[in-house]
C-alpha cells in the first residue's frame, strides 16, 4: 500500500529578501554606470534614488511577511529587476536630453508601490472580489468611455485615450483592464458549464450554443467600438485578447480559440478597409522606408537603426544615441535597451517578463478556487500579450498599437495599474501556497 506524505510548504521570505538585495545590486549599479560613461562622473542623486526604490520595495517586502507570508518568492523580486532597469534607461535619455523624467517615474513608482501595498493590505482574501463582478464591469466599461466625454478628454498622438484635469493626465484603460479582468474572471466561473458542455460537434470542435456567442459577440463589438471612437488599437486588442483567454481557460475549448481568432481577424480586415488610422499602421509596418510613409514611420525606422547598431552585445550603457528615436522612454523604450545592450539585454529582459508570466500562471494553477485560476491567468496574460504587442510591433514583426512595456516604460498610468495587477497576483499565490488547514475528525 503506497503512502503519501505531505509536502510542507515554507513561505520563503528570506529568499524573495535574497533575491530582492540581487535585483537592487543590478538596478543601482546600472545607475551608477551610465553616469560615469555618458558625462564620467557618478551623478550626484544616485543614493537618492536607489535608496528610494529600496525603501519602496523593501517595504512591498515587510508586508508581505506579515499579511501574505506564503506569497510567491520571486513576482516582487521580478518586478523590482524590470522597474529598476527602466530606471536606469530613462535616467540615461534624462542625460542626454536634460529632462528629469526618472525622478516622476520613481514617484509614479512610489505611488504603485503605495496602491499595491494597500491592495494587500485591505484585500485578505481574493474571494471577496467575486462579489463585485458586475461593480467591476460598469467601472470598466466606464472607464474605457471616459476619454470621449467633452472637456476631460484629450486626444494625445491620434489617440483618444487620456483623460486631463488641469496639468494631470491619465489612462483609465490601465485601470480598467483590471477591472475587466475581475470581471470575466466572476462571470465566467459561473457560467463555464454552458459554456463548456453544451454544442454541438463540427470538424472535430465542439461549437457553442448560438445564444452562448452571446459574450465573446458583446466583448468584439465593444473592442471594436474602443478601435472605432479611440483611434486606440492597443487597448482595443488587450481587451478583447483578454476575454478570449480567460473564456479558454475557464471551458478548455479549442473552439473558443477558433471563434475569438475568426472574429479578429474579420474585425482586424474591417478596421483596416474602413479606418484611414488603421491604414497608416498597416503602410508603416509593411513598408517603412517608402517615401510614401517614411514621414510617419520616422520612428520605427530610427528603432530599427538602433537595434541593428547593438548588435549582439550592445553599445553599453550611455555609449548609444536612443535620445535620437521619438519617445524612446515610453512607447520605443525596448530599442533603447536593444542598442545600449544588445540582442543579449532584450533576451535577458524577455527572459525576465517570461518569467514574471510563469510565475503568474504557476499561481493559477495553484488556486484552490475557480475564481482565482481565472483572475491570476488572466492578470498574468495582459502582462504577457502586452510584452508581445510591444516588442512585436517595434521589431516589425505586427503593426504598432500603442501599448507600453509593463513597469519598464516612462508613464504614471501604467506603473499604477501593474503594481496593482502584482499585489493580486501576490495575494493570489499565497493563498494557494499556504498549506490546507487540517481536517478534524472525531
Amino acid at each position: 500500500m503506497a503512502v503519501v506524505t505531505a509536502v510542507e510548504t515554507r513561505p520563503r521570505r528570506n529568499v524573495e529578501l535574497v533575491l530582492l538585495i540581487v535585483s537592487l545590486g543590478i538596478a543601482i549599479g546600472a545607475y551608477v554606470l551610465v553616469g560615469i560613461a555618458a558625462e564620467g562622473r557618478v551623478q550626484a542623486n544616485w543614493m537618492w534614488v536607489g535608496g528610494g526604490l529600496a525603501v519602496l520595495v523593501l517595504g512591498v517586502h515587510a508586508v508581505l511577511r506579515v499579511v501574505a507570508p506564503y506569497a510567491d518568492p520571486v513576482i516582487l523580486p521580478i518586478t523590482t529587476a524590470i522597474n529598476g532597469l527602466g530606471l536606469v534607461v530613462i535616467h540615461r535619455l534624462d542625460l542626454a536630453e536634460e529632462t528629469s523624467l526618472a525622478t516622476r517615474q520613481l514617484l509614479w513608482t512610489a505611488i504603485g508601490v503605495g496602491a499595491a501595498v494597500a491592495v494587500l493590505v485591505l484585500v485578505r482574501d481574493h474571494r471577496i472580489l467575486a462579489r463585485y463582478t458586475w461593480t467591476a464591469a460598469v467601472l470598466g466599461f466606464a472607464l474605457l468611455l471616459l476619454p470621449l466625454l467633452p472637456f476631460i478628454g484629450r486626444n494625445i498622438r491620434g489617440a483618444r485615450i487620456w483623460i486631463g484635469l488641469g496639468p494631470l493626465s491619465f489612462q483609465p484603460g490601465e485601470i480598467a483592464k483590471i477591472l475587466l479582468a475581475l470581471f470575466f474572471a466572476g462571470y465566467l466561473v459561473t457560467a463555464r458549464d454552458s459554456l463548456a458542455l453544451v454544442g454541438r460537434r463540427f470538424l472535430g470542435l465542439q461549437l457553442p450554443r448560438a445564444r452562448d456567442l452571446g459574450p465573446i459577440l458583446v466583448a468584439w463589438a465593444l473592442s471594436l467600438g474602443v478601435l472605432v471612437f479611440e483611434r486606440d488599437l492597443g487597448t482595443s486588442l488587450l481587451f478583447f485578447g483578454l476575454f478570449v483567454a480567460v473564456l479558454y481557460v475557464a471551458t478548455e475549448r479549442t473552439s473558443w480559440i477558433v471563434i475569438g481568432m475568426s472574429l479578429f481577424v474579420a474585425g482586424a480586415v474591417l478596421a483596416w478597409r474602413i479606418f484611414s488610422h488603421v491604414q497608416r499602421r498597416v503602410d508603416i509596418w509593411l513598408h517603412p522606408f517608402e517615401p510614401g510613409t517614411f514621414e510617419n514611420a520616422f520612428q520605427v525606422v530610427q528603432g530599427l537603426y538602433g537595434m541593428a547598431s547593438g548588435g549582439l552585445l550592445g553599445t553599453g550603457l550611455g555609449e548609444g544615441r536612443p535620445d535620437i528615436i521619438p519617445f524612446a522612454e515610453s512607447d520605443f523604450i525596448f530599442t533603447a535597451i536593444g542598442e545600449e545592450l544588445g540582442l543579449t539585454g532584450i533576451f535577458a529582459l524577455l527572459l525576465l517578463y517570461l518569467i514574471l508570466v510563469e510565475r503568474g500562471l504557476r499561481t493559477a494553477i495553484g488556486a484552490r478556487d475557480g475564481f482565482g485560476k481565472l483572475l491570476a491567468a488572466g492578470l498574468s496574460f495582459t502582462i504577457a500579450l502586452q510584452c508581445f504587442v510591444v516588442a512585436g510591433g517595434v521589431t516589425r514583426v505586427i503593426p504598432l498599437t500603442g501599448l507600453v512595456m509593463p513597469f519598464l516604460a516612462y508613464g504614471g498610468s501604467s506603473l499604477l495599474s501593474n503594481w496593482i495587477v502584482v499585489a493580486i497576483l501576490l495575494r493570489i499565490s499565497d493563498a494557494a501556497r499556504r498549506p490546507a488547514p487540517a481536517e478534524v475528525t472525531g
